[in-house]
This record gives C-alpha cells, structure tokens and sequence, in this order.
C-alpha cells in the first residue's frame, strides 16, 4: 500500500449503471433532460426496474479519470466508500482489473454501495438519476498517512466537500501531501457544486491545492464572473494552474503569465458525452506526471476526450496512446 503511485483519486465510488432509452422514458421517471437527480435508495430500485439492458461499471468522476489514467499507462491508486455487496464488488474488481491500487476495504454494514442510472438519449445527451449510498460514509478516518501514502500527485473530487465529513477529509488529505510533497489537484465537479461551496473551495485553492481541472461554468462560477474574458484577467490573481475545458471551443491552460489554447477536434457524430472532461483530466494528468510540455498536456487531454465522446461511456480504453504522435 505505500508504493508511490503517479496519481491517487480521492472521490465519491459510484458504480455508473448505463442504457440507451428514448426520451419518452425521461417523460415516464419525471427526470428534465440533461440533469443529474440524487435520488433515494427506494427510487433507484424503481428506476433500475424501468430500464431496459444496461452495462455497469466504476464510475463517479474522478474514479473515471482514475481508470482512464490508468489505461493510458499511469500507475494509479483510489480511495473511496462502497459496502460488500454486489454492486461493490463490481467496482473494486473492475478498478483492480485495471492495476487500479484500491486502498478501503468494502464496508460490512450501511447503506448500498452508489450507483448512478446514466440514461443516454438519442443525441448523445446524458440524465443522470444518482443514489449516493455509501459514498456519504467516506470519513476522516480513511484518509490516513498509509491510504494516501506518497503518489505524485492527488485528484480530489469537488462533490466530497458534500459529504458531512467532506470538508475535514480533504483538509486531512491536503495537509498529509503538503507533508510528503505531493501536488494536489482539484475538480470543480460542477457549477451547482462550486456554488454549494465556493468559499471553501476559494481557500483550497489559496491554501493547499495546486491544480485546477474544471470547465468554463465551473471556472465562472468560483470566481464570479459573467465572461470567460472577465474569468481570464481574474485569474492572474492566483498562482495556480488551472486546466479549463470549453467544449467546442477546446480548452486553455492558465499558469501565472503562461496561458495556452488548445482547439477542440472535430467529430462526426457525438454517441454518448458521458465522462468526456474526466478523459481530458486523464489524458492531461498523464502528461503532467510524465513531464510533458502543459501545451502537449492539453493535446493529450484533448484527444482522449475525443475518444471518449465518440463510444458509449466513459471508459478510456487500453492502448489509446499506442499511436499517438507525442511531440
């Protein structure tokens, strides 16, 4: 458990439960197109029920990055909550499959291991009904010298700062890389997420945390702005790196006086956006651990969220790098 791993997730440990519907089931649930719901354990249950045949597999975002970057190549290792049950054991096995390093050990008691039912319509747009389960029972006590141990680099997920010890795990987790010189990076998760907690959000960013992954909303909605040029000029005031994504529009990368575009690529048809900036994380991050250029970084995210846009899930297969034409 204390080999050094490149890239340690911290993160809600969903089982993400895919199916193609139309959109009359949408009408059926009561679910608004393109939202993601929480959901209780009884109404998930009934939903499953409803769906047609669906895959499962790990999920939850940053557990998505963690099994891409594994794919492409990094040594990674997870930290998060699931119980002995069924769905629990699909997510570790499918993480572990992975050379994934799983660092908790299901939980014998509480509630259902998370699972969020990813509904994808026919334009490729995804609604998500999500039961968080036992991903609420991830706490202080599991972030530990030995479950962080000493990566390169820790991805937290903005959603943990909802969990009712989020806050202070995270704060433990900081404090324990700050001790072994590993570099934190932070995803935004969500615009609604970053307003839930945008003032503590603010101080990690400050006080600890290294990395920022996130899209434009997210971006705009931590730092208050209207406008991706007002978001822009308010970020020379922070000495982070921050790695935006903008969707058609590509992604910038932002350090100090150093910024870089980075244009989207083209597709012919969009199958499934499920997990497509958790790729960008992926593909970028991997690039980082290995030293590579924050311009290159950014091509290398790119093209796996690419990828990802163009398949069903959020899954980064093995071997996507085998061709591509690293600078």
């Amino acid at each position: 458990m204390n080999q050094p791993v490149h890239l340690l997730g911290i993160s809600n440990a969903i089982v993400d439960v895919l199916a193609h519907i139309e959109v009359d089931f949408l009408v059926k649930i009561r679910a608004v197109p393109g939202s993601m719901t929480l959901i209780d354990k009884q109404r998930a249950r009934e939903i499953y029920s409803m769906m047609g045949p669906a895959m499962e597999m790990s999920g939850g975002s940053v557990a998505n990055t963690i099994a891409g970057f594994a794919n492409l190549g990094g040594s990674a290792a997870y930290i998060g909550r699931v119980k002995a049950d069924q769905l629990g054991a699909i997510f570790n096995h499918d993480m572990r499959s992975l050379g994934v390093d799983i660092r908790l050990k299901p939980g014998p008691d509480g509630a259902p291991t998370a699972r969020s039912h990813i509904l994808i319509s026919p334009d490729g747009q995804r609604t998500m009904q999500t039961y968080l389960g036992a991903c609420l029972e991830l706490s202080v006590d599991d972030i530990t010298a030995e479950s962080v141990g000493a990566p390169k680099a820790v991805l937290i997920e903005g959603y943990v700062w909802d969990l009712p010890e989020g806050p202070a795990l995270t704060q433990k987790a900081v404090d324990i890389a700050a001790t072994n010189g590993t570099t934190v990076v932070l995803s935004l998760s969500d615009s609604f997420c970053v307003e839930r907690h945008r003032d503590s959000f603010e101080h990690a960013i400050r006080n600890g945390v290294d990395i920022v992954v996130a899209d434009e909303d997210e971006v705009n909605a931590l730092l208050q702005t209207e406008s991706f040029a007002d978001t822009l000029k308010s970020l020379h005031d922070y000495d982070n790196l921050f790695a935006i994504t903008r969707s058609e529009k590509g992604s910038v990368i932002v350090h100090g006086d150093e910024r870089f575009v980075q244009e989207a690529t083209a597709v012919d048809e969009v199958i499934d956006t499920t997990g497509a900036g958790d790729a960008y994380t992926a593909g970028f991050l991997y690039g980082w651990v290995n030293d590579y250029p924050l311009a290159e970084c950014a091509k290398i995210g790119t093209f796996c969220g690419t990828t990802v846009i163009q398949q069903v899930g959020a899954r980064i297969e093995p071997g996507l790098l085998d061709d591509y034409p690293f600078e």
